[in-house]
C-alpha cells in the first residue's frame, strides 16, 4: 500500500488541542495534510467510533485518509482507512482482518524492532521519540538523529519520525533517512494549526 502524499501524518490528541478537533483537522487538511490518525484511547470504544466517523467525513471532503491508533477491530468497525498498532502487536492478524487496501502501521523504538517489520503485513512504521517531547514527557529515551538513521536503514518498510518535531528538527531527521514525519502536539497546541502544518510540509517538499 502506497503511503499518502505527502508522507506527513497528523496524530490527534484532543487533550492538547486548543481548538475543537474537527476544526484542527479541517485546518490541517486545508493546509495540505492528507493523512490523519485518531489517537484518543481514553475514550470508550463507542465514542472513538463516533469521533472517527465524524472525522472521516471531513477527510473525505479533502481527499485524505484517516487511520485509528489502537485496535484493528475498532478501526474496522469505524470504517476508517487503516490502523496504527502499538509496538509488540500482531500486524499479520490486523492485515487478515482489514485486507490489503488498508494502511497498517506499527510503532517501533529500536533497530531490532525495525528489522522485524514484515512488509507483507506492515505498510510503515513510526519511530520515536525522535526528541524529548512535551506531548509525552519521559516517554522513553529520545532516539535522536543517529538512532533514527539506524532504524530507517534497518526497517523493511518506510519509517516516519515522531516526537518533538518542529520545522528545524523535521529537516534534521529527514536528512537522516526517514521517509516522512508524524506530528501530534506541535499542531494540536498551535493557535493556527494550518500555519504549523504548512511550515512542516514546506520542509518535506525540500527533501
Amino acid at each position: 500500500m502506497k503511503l499518502p502524499d505527502p508522507p506527513f501524518l497528523l496524530v490527534t490528541d484532543r487533550q492538547q488541542a486548543r481548538l475543537p478537533m474537527a476544526d484542527v483537522v479541517t485546518a490541517a487538511l486545508a493546509a495540505g495534510c492528507r493523512w490523519v490518525s485518531l489517537r484518543e484511547k481514553d475514550l470508550s470504544e463507542d465514542e472513538q467510533v463516533e469521533l472517527a466517523r465524524s472525522l472521516l467525513r471531513i477527510a473525505r471532503r479533502h481527499g485524505a485518509r484517516l487511520s485509528l491508533h489502537g485496535d484493528a477491530e475498532l478501526a474496522n468497525a469505524s470504517g476508517v482507512d487503516g490502523v496504527h498498532l502499538p509496538a509488540g502487536s500482531d500486524p499479520a492478524a490486523a492485515r487478515k482482518l482489514l485486507g490489503q487496501d488498508k494502511l497498517i502501521g506499527v510503532s517501533i523504538h529500536t533497530v531490532t524492532e525495525a528489522e522485524a517489520t514484515n512488509p507483507a503485513a506492515v505498510d510503515y512504521a513510526i519511530a520515536g521519540p525522535a526528541f524529548e517531547t512535551a506531548s509525552k514527557p519521559g516517554y522513553g529515551p529520545e532516539i535522536g538523529r543517529k538512532g533514527l538513521a539506524e532504524i530507517a536503514r534497518a526497517a523493511r518498510v518506510p519509517v516516519l519520525a515522531i516526537g518533538g518535531l518542529n520545522a528545524t528538527r523535521a529537516a534534521e531527521v529527514l536528512a537522516a533517512g526517514p521517509a516522512g514525519i508524524a506530528v501530534m502536539g506541535g499542531v494540536m497546541r498551535a493557535a493556527d494549526p494550518g500555519r504549523e502544518v504548512r511550515g512542516l510540509l514546506s520542509v518535506l517538499a525540500r527533501v
